[in-house]
């Protein structure tokens, strides 16, 4: 079953440009990884989103998507509430308008 990771980040006043660009440039050569998207979501603020074949291979690249974070990390602000520069969400896919 196909999985999502899902990651809400704020960007700092100026540096919008160059998180976007770092997004351009990651290598996403992994295993099982099929597909990314970058979804302004709001003044600064961005959702990623990335399209698995299934939980085990997401799970498996964890190290190589923290390294691609650990390369755009100075650009990003606080959340607030205790999350740091990231609110991360990841699950099995259970509906999808391109499998039907």
């Amino acid at each position: 079953m196909s999985a999502c990771n899902i990651v809400r980040f704020r960007v700092k006043h100026g540096a919008e440009e160059a998180f976007v660009e770092a997004h351009r440039k990651a290598s996403t050569d992994w295993p099982g990884f099929q597909r990314a998207m970058l979804v302004r979501t709001g003044d600064r603020v961005f959702c990623f989103v990335g399209l698995w074949a299934d939980m085990e291979k997401m799970a498996a690249a964890r190290p190589q998507m923290i390294a691609v974070l650990d390369s755009f990390r100075d650009t990003l602000e606080d959340l607030g509430g205790g999350l740091g520069v990231t609110d991360p969400a990841s699950g099995a896919v259970v509906f999808d308008t391109a499998a039907q």
